[in-house]
């Protein structure tokens, strides 16, 4: 979202007396816009004696840039640091129906002033923008390095499992309602995204970062002091408009698929001849899905690379289609019996996305079709 174009001139205002300011952590509940799915974060900037009250938002991008969604699927996307006013920020909020809590944090004099000229300098032209990681680097784990940089001694969190859920589980907890998000973003996902997290990793979930910073505390000078101060609500949970979706889950039109692939292997039997045009279709569909797959693997988001499910999807399909239409006798079947098996070997690794399992065995209907006609 964009905010605010009388930023600078907020931020250029004269500060009020430390003791008058208070610092705190903003999370946003989820809303149905895709991009929000996972909730927000931000960081409040409230001066209690002349009531200027500023959000920090790490989530600022222009969703109408060029190229914005091959960038962002790249991993090159650049976010940026935006400032508006809290009741700005908090109407937007109001609309979706998300609720916007804040936590204020338990800082010394010396820690606010360190934190405000953090941001304040994070703010500048040159700094405000960032390459942008939905795992890593991004609007939730931006604003918890920034406070935690700026914390005279360091902060003990609660102790969790290193072993936790994985990237995928957790954000098939944020998506359970959005078959077809989940489906794509599975789509995408390697294996690196099933290995399990640690509490850190955890936390480019607003939610997940907002009950540690509650069960955190900050230890300086030998004494502990709980990193939250106190805990409210900005903005109630409101009434949610869920979209309607494709009727169809994915893994119901895969299901359809497969009535489709077994109705023509029938036919095919009976007449004793491949359907030579529908191996055609299936293998240009496939291979172009493939090329969206394989690039990935250059992707600068690290959980795209090893990604199994190039063995059903890849580009290989499209240089054997030309054989094919002529008729030519090609190792293609032997290969793509190799990839299928080796696919379906894959998934004690990859959790695959949703649909992948029965769009296999469509496939092997081809190969058994053209092993049977070929005898």
């Amino acid at each position: 979202m964009l905010f605010g174009m009388h930023a600078e001139k907020l931020c250029a205002q004269q500060q009020a007396p430390l003791d008058s300011i208070e610092l705190g952590l903003v999370t946003c509940s989820p809303h149905e816009e895709i991009y929000s799915l996972y909730g927000h974060t931000a960081i409040r900037y409230h001066e209690l004696s002349t009531g200027r009250d500023l959000v920090f938002n790490y989530g600022v991008f222009n969703f109408n840039a060029p190229h914005f969604i091959a960038r962002f699927v790249l991993g090159k996307t650049d976010y940026e640091l935006g400032v508006c006013s809290t009741d700005d920020f908090c109407n937007y909020y109001k609309r979706w129906g998300s609720m916007v809590s804040e936590q204020v944090l338990n800082l010394t004099a010396d820690e606010k002033a360190m934190l405000i000229n953090a941001l304040a300098n994070n703010f500048k032209i040159e700094n405000r923008t960032y390459r942008y990681n939905f795992f890593y680097d991004n609007c939730s784990t931006r604003p918890r390095d920034i406070i935690e940089h700026n914390i005279a001694g360091r902060v003990i969190y609660e102790e969790r499992p290193d072993f936790g859920p994985s990237f995928r589980e957790m954000i098939h907890d944020m998506n359970s309602h959005h078959p077809w998000a989940r489906m794509g973003n599975d789509l995408l996902l390697g294996v690196k995204a099933d290995q399990k997290t640690n509490r850190k990793e955890q936390e480019f979930l607003p939610c997940n970062l907002q009950y540690d910073f509650d069960h955190a505390q900050i230890y300086a000078n030998g004494q502990y002091r709980p990193l939250v101060k106190e805990r409210h609500v900005l903005v109630d949970a409101g009434v949610q408009m869920i979209e309607k979706e494709f009727p169809l889950s994915p893994n119901e039109c895969a299901v359809l698929l497969l009535l489709i692939f077994v109705g023509i292997l029938l036919i095919e039997w009976k007449r004793k001849q491949c359907l030579v045009w529908f191996d055609a279709i299936t293998m240009l569909l496939t291979g172009f899905a493939g090329c969206i797959v394989a690039v990935m693997f250059f992707s600068e988001h690290p959980t795209t690379s090893t990604n199994l499910q190039v063995l059903l999807l890849n580009p290989i399909h499209l240089f054997f289609i030309p054989s094919l239409l002529r008729h030519r006798t090609t190792s293609y079947w032997h290969l793509q019996l190799v990839l299928v098996g080796l696919f379906l070997l894959g998934g004690i690794w990859q959790d695959y996305a949703d649909g992948m399992e029965i769009l296999a065995l469509c496939l092997l209907t081809r190969i058994l079709s053209h092993k049977k006609n070929d005898k």
